[in-house]
């Protein structure tokens, strides 16, 4: 694995790390808020060794710069291009989850040459409005995360992973201005009318027991793009790649492969 610190052009560092054959095709990995590119670590080993695989924290998460709130989902995507470009890649399939998926969206709306397939996991065109992020930061700023963390949890999995203490850690060494940043960028957003313009392979994945984006709402998303296909976990919440990192994995492998971005 090679970690990078790539610059952007207005003045923060976003850290990326890529692994897999330089030459192979690319998948590039977005994660949810709250979280960091570590969020794939069980996902890696179940993943087909001739993928070229980048990670990158989001900025405001992770390893990455955090500036000042707000963000803006224009300023996301721009991140996500500015990754792509910076380590020479094109005709990427792009694996987003949660807002990872909303820049997924973004960025093949914008730069369809840099995407040529799309994974949109646990995500919309919509999520929430406008009051609802503006009520999670008002606590987020009164609170703090570690106050808010049992219940973001919990709707993030229904029923608690065994693994809890991690994810409660990850979430709360997040920055408040990442967490509060990206959740103004998530309120927003509403991509809608550009996604249902969409026209290249997509592959939407839901969790039967995500209270954050719940199935319906990402059916409804992945059915904007004529040609989708969906994919529901049952037992999985809105991380299913922590859930079952290897179901997962076979989903986004037989994608890949149906697809022809690898064989």
């Amino acid at each position: 694995m090679t970690a990078h610190t790539i610059p952007t052009n207005d003045g923060a560092t976003l850290h990326a790390v890529t692994s897999g054959p330089d030459a192979a095709p690319v998948l590039v990995l977005a994660h949810a808020l709250g979280t960091n590119l570590h969020v794939w670590d069980g996902l890696l080993p179940h993943l087909p060794d001739d993928l070229r695989v980048i990670r990158y924290d989001l900025r405001g998460h992770g390893q990455s710069d955090a500036p000042p709130a707000p963000y803006s989902m224009g300023r996301l995507i721009t991140d996500a291009e500015t990754v792509m470009d910076h380590l020479g890649v094109t005709d990427a399939a792009f694996l987003g989850l949660s807002v990872g998926g909303m820049i997924a969206q973004g960025l093949a709306i914008k730069r369809l040459d840099l995407v040529r397939a799309l994974i949109l996991s646990n995500t919309a065109a919509r999520i929430g409005n406008a009051k609802l992020w503006e009520d999670r930061i008002a606590a987020v700023a009164r609170d703090g995360l570690s106050a808010l963390a049992p219940s973001i949890l919990s709707r993030w999995f229904g029923k608690l992973p065994h693994d809890a203490k991690a994810l409660t850690a990850m979430l709360t060494a997040t920055p408040l201005s990442g967490y509060t940043g990206t959740c103004a960028a998530i309120a927003g957003t509403d991509f809608y009318t550009p996604t249902s313009g969409l026209r290249l392979p997509t592959l939407g994945i839901a969790g039967s027991e995500d209270r954050s984006t719940p199935p319906d709402l990402v059916r409804e998303t992945v059915d904007l793009i004529p040609g989708s296909r969906f994919a529901l976990m049952r037992r999985a919440g809105h991380l299913p790649c922590l859930d079952d990192p290897a179901g997962y994995a076979g989903h986004v492998t037989r994608f890949l492969r149906e697809t022809g971005h690898i064989r």
